[in-house]
């Protein structure tokens, strides 16, 4: 029963809109939290599989679980967007967000140990895997941005800001082929603004 009154409450997500879009002017729909979660889970997977053909040793297994969650948290405290950071504080919103997901979690058997560890991880970026979700979160909103434009939406010049001093905190090779991925989107969008 625990699981399922979880499961329940996470099925949320897949209605919660993305509040970005929404303040733009946007319509509803633009993009679920659950939408997201899944762009995210992909990039990072394919993003995966590219380091180890390139020789980097790198826990898929771990990268999808940690994609999947990310945003657990958002079922509670809603999509906080980066207007709303500034009047509460980076700190404050971490430490909602962080609360949030240990009570969404905690009826799981095991919940705080595997779920909440994976989750304090990305917060913290303490591992590859961590980084590369990171990383991921990143160039989905950067293709989805993409996306939009391609489809008429304008005003969204904001969100390509992330893209110009991005601190993925990746090294050598793995910081290459994530570069890579964000040079094409960049180039795809030049093509679209030169049309």
């Amino acid at each position: 029963a625990y699981m399922l009154s979880t499961l329940i409450e996470l099925q949320r997500l897949k209605r919660l809109d993305r509040t970005g879009w929404t303040l733009r002017g946007l319509p509803n729909g633009t993009e679920s939290v659950a939408g997201h979660s899944f762009g995210v889970g992909v990039t990072a997977m394919l993003l995966a599989d590219k380091f180890i053909s390139r020789g980097i040793s790198v826990d898929v297994e771990k990268v999808l679980r940690i994609a999947l969650l990310h945003d657990w948290a958002e079922v509670r405290v809603g999509d906080m967007p980066r207007t709303a950071t500034l009047y509460f504080g980076s700190e404050a919103r971490k430490q909602a967000e962080t609360a949030a997901f240990s009570d969404v979690v905690r009826d799981v058997d095991g919940g705080q140990e595997l779920y909440g560890s994976l989750y304090f991880d990305y917060e913290q970026r303490s591992s590859l895997e961590a980084r590369l979700v990171k990383a991921a979160d990143v160039l989905d909103l950067l293709v989805q941005v993409l996306a939009l434009e391609r489809a008429g939406a304008r005003g969204l010049d904001e969100f390509w800001e992330v893209a110009e001093q991005p601190e993925f905190n990746l090294e050598g090779e793995a910081e290459q082929i994530v570069h890579e991925l964000l040079g094409s989107i960049l180039n795809a969008r030049r093509e679209l603004l030169n049309k």
